[in-house]
């Protein structure tokens, strides 16, 4: 059984101590693309190395097919695509069924082919989140109505899953 996991740039935590992916990376063969702005993410909160430590596939992205993570969801290499976390820039694209990164281009393809899709989006609802900035301090970051409403516009997709 196999499915993907997208690291995703995020308004909120990035930290995570592993103890999920190390219990479901013993029953699940978890595949790890990291979306271009993710891997740029990931090296801000020096996570990089910890991601690779926990995941022994992982991939990141070159261009919208580059790994081709599509054509792989065109076979059917997979069961599912997880897409978390996913800010209302990528929900919106996927809503419209613009697919000019890894990611979105990943998930259209999973559209078109009725493989399930299962996004945790970060911005669905309007105000503030604080999330902690690599230096400890922390961050506000405000939602808007215009982000929050990418989510809702998502939701009138066939077969959208949160």
């Amino acid at each position: 059984m196999g499915y993907n996991w997208k690291w995703r740039k995020n308004h909120g935590n990035c930290r995570d101590d592993g103890k999920n992916e190390k219990k479901y990376r013993k029953t699940y063969d978890i595949r790890v693309f990291i979306f271009k702005a993710g891997d740029q993410v990931l090296k801000y909160y020096n996570l990089s190395n910890t991601l690779e430590t926990l995941f022994d596939k992982t991939w990141t992205e070159i261009n919208s097919n580059a790994p081709f993570l599509a054509g792989q969801i065109q076979l059917g290499t997979y069961e599912f695509l997880l897409i978390a976390p996913a800010t209302s820039n990528t929900v919106a694209k996927i809503s419209l069924r613009i697919a000019d990164t890894l990611l979105t281009n990943a998930a259209v393809m999973g559209q078109k082919t009725s493989t399930p899709l299962y996004i945790m989006p970060t911005d669905f609802k309007e105000g503030s989140v604080i999330t902690k900035l690599p230096n400890g301090k922390d961050l506000e970051i405000k939602i808007t109505p215009e982000d929050a409403e990418h989510v809702k516009n998502y939701l009138k997709c066939p077969t959208p899953s949160f």
